[in-house]
């Protein structure tokens, strides 16, 4: 398989077996620089050089240049080049983001970010699929290595586990619960990965489940995963989902997707959760969202992980549903989120001499910085996880939250 990546815009990213050697960091030149970096960092209580866990130890003379003048894009290439190390990436972030140093640097490439979503719609049915080949299809085996034995790629629930598997198990259950899914029913999986909400439901509630997704792999393993069952995959995107309204189901359910769906489509989105689901159904969403809707996506998760995606505010969700749907239930867990990576990296670290020569060093650290930096995120709480429960006209009674 071809595993190199390319950039949100297209262009070829630069090649992750071939990482640079730091160069030899001769500071004299850029002494101003440095000095503007630790002190921003002091205000996080991270030092350069420190010897804590969560220090930033700087290996290339212009790293603090680098920063500077490009932010969250110039903090992830390069640490991705071997420019700087942290023991605890993770907590690095953690407290740059509880600090908000990251409205202090690199602002430009920030707001360059935000005008490409206003002027252009990143998420266009022509751009949609750009997701599926640059992260999904990586490797139904690499993903295997670093998830759970559900192959579930969205946070899990740990209000009561203990492990990754009893937490994700925890999260389908709870989903299903929350679904009122009964034996006879039909399900709609938008956006469903390899299956594993689906095969839970066929298994545990039995239910009839039909699967859209972006990526060849997923579809293609995913559908070996589910033999004997009653679940469909479709390679095919939302927008062109029952067009004509004569496909209804019970229930619906949208996991860790919308996330890629952008602010220019939400409404369309909607429309085809509302002409799919039955006046008495059910739609949960389960989704990453943002504190302010006005904040852009991270120039550095947009070029290396996630091209065109775009965290929604629980404000944009509302906009968007409130002409056919009445929202019922909103289930924020977003600190599990901080867990689940945690264990996701501890899985992918224990398994990457099994990756190193397939992918190379350079995509390690790359994907070492995604899973961490992400961590930190939800740690310092500037992201969220949503499950919004919602119904075409409002349940008979009120809906109840299973406990």
């Amino acid at each position: 398989m071809d595993t190199k990546l390319t950039t949100a815009t297209g262009r070829p990213a630069a090649d992750h077996r071939d990482t640079p050697a730091a160069a030899p960091c001769s500071r004299a030149a850029h002494e101003p620089a440095l000095r503007a970096i630790a002190e921003l960092l002091a205000g996080a209580d991270i030092e350069v050089d420190g010897k804590r866990p969560w220090d930033m130890v700087i290996r290339h003379s212009q790293t603090a240049e680098r920063i500077l003048a490009r932010g969250s894009l110039g903090l992830g290439e390069s640490y991705m080049e071997g420019w700087w190390d942290c023991a605890r990436l993770d907590e690095f972030i953690a407290r740059v983001l509880s600090a908000r140093l990251d409205e202090k640097v690199g602002t430009g490439a920030l707001r360059v970010q935000g005008l490409r979503a206003r002027l252009f719609n990143l998420q266009s049915l022509r751009r949609s699929w750009q997701v599926g080949t640059l992260h999904y299809d990586l490797g139904n085996d690499f993903f295997e290595a670093m998830l759970d034995g559900h192959l579930a790629y969205t946070c899990g629930y740990w209000a009561d586990a203990a492990t990754l598997e009893q937490a994700q198990t925890a999260k389908l259950d709870l989903i299903c619960r929350k679904l009122g899914l009964a034996p006879g029913m039909r399900l709609l999986d938008i956006g469903c990965g390899w299956g594993s909400l689906m095969k839970f439901a066929a298994e545990h509630y039995g239910v009839e489940c039909v699967g859209l997704t972006i990526s060849r792999e997923q579809a293609e393993h995913g559908q070996g995963r589910c033999a004997g069952l009653p679940v469909a995959f479709r390679l095919q995107d939302y927008r062109q989902f029952n067009r004509g309204g004569n496909e209804r189901f019970d229930r619906i359910a949208s996991i860790g997707m919308f996330e890629h769906v952008g602010a220019k489509n939400h409404g369309a989105f909607f429309e085809v959760v509302r002409r799919s689901v039955k006046d008495d159904g059910l739609f949960l969403l389960h989704t990453i969202g943002k504190n302010l809707r006005r904040t852009p996506t991270d120039p550095w998760i947009d070029r290396y992980i996630f091209p065109n995606g775009d965290l929604p505010s629980l404000g944009q969700i509302a906009d968007a549903a409130e002409d056919g749907f009445i929202i019922e239930d909103v289930h924020n867990f977003g600190a599990d989120y901080d867990r689940t990576l945690m264990a996701w990296h501890a899985r992918f670290e224990a398994a990457w001499p099994r990756f190193a020569a397939r992918y190379g060093e350079r995509f390690h650290r790359m994907w070492r910085y995604y899973l961490l930096a992400c961590a930190g995120t939800f740690r310092a709480r500037s992201n969220q996880l949503w499950q919004i429960v919602m119904s075409p006209h409002g349940v008979a009674g009120g809906y109840r939250r299973p406990e």
